[in-house]
């Protein structure tokens, strides 16, 4: 089995890659950077998780680096900082689609932990997953936050994840993200974005691609 992994840089991601692995699945990676100043930085933050998780895999690891500072300053003009994060996140999976159907995956792995950030209130996470028709793995959704924490170690991802880095999500939103988004709400917000499906295109094109060979 085949799935792609949406790998934040964070703590959570990269375990519940892990445990997909544990599984014997093949990962397709994909991270999202907004091009800043820091951008080698955070490109080398993620390389070295996929480095790390490869040490797991019984498949080549293939990485893909998606531009997103286009599509993002697009989303600010047209979106309500409210609902900035959801949206980033409903224009990612979309993105992330693409990747899916070029590769022959067969869904998504998501690192979401219900109710631990705004983005993941239950409300929110069903207006995000919304956005794609696609199977979603979330192994960590009920996960106590410690034990993540602690397998994180185990596994050798920890002390990369705490690396500082800039989250594309958290980028000019509102101090109070709304944590109840409705969809037809949301939906309406994003008919007013031009080009929506030129910019997705546009972002895979761009991609980088890397692979790490596996070493099982």
């Amino acid at each position: 089995m085949k799935l792609v992994s949406l790998l934040s840089g964070g703590i959570d991601s990269p375990v519940a890659s892990y445990l997909m692995l544990k599984q014997g699945v093949e990962l397709v990676c994909v991270h999202f950077h907004h091009q800043t100043p820091d951008k080698l930085g955070v490109e080398n933050k993620v390389v070295q998780l996929c480095q790390q998780l490869a040490t797991f895999a019984k498949h080549p690891i293939k990485l893909y680096l998606i531009p997103f500072k286009d599509v993002q300053f697009a989303l600010i003009k047209a979106i309500p900082a409210t609902h900035r994060m959801v949206v980033y996140r409903r224009f990612m999976l979309r993105i992330a689609e693409k990747i899916l159907e070029k590769e022959g995956a067969e869904g998504f792995v998501t690192g979401d932990n219900l109710g631990q950030v705004a983005s993941q209130t239950l409300d929110n996470i069903t207006v995000i997953y919304q956005a794609t028709k696609q199977r979603m793995l979330t192994p960590l959704l009920g996960a106590d936050k410690v034990d993540t924490v602690k397998e994180s170690k185990k596994i050798g991802t920890y002390d990369i994840s705490i690396l500082p880095y800039e989250d594309c999500c958290s980028f000019l939103i509102a101090q109070h993200p709304v944590t109840h988004a409705r969809l037809a709400d949301v939906e309406k917000m994003e008919a007013t974005v031009p080009n929506p499906e030129e910019m997705i295109t546009h972002a895979v094109e761009n991609a980088k691609i890397m692979v790490f060979p596996g070493a099982r």
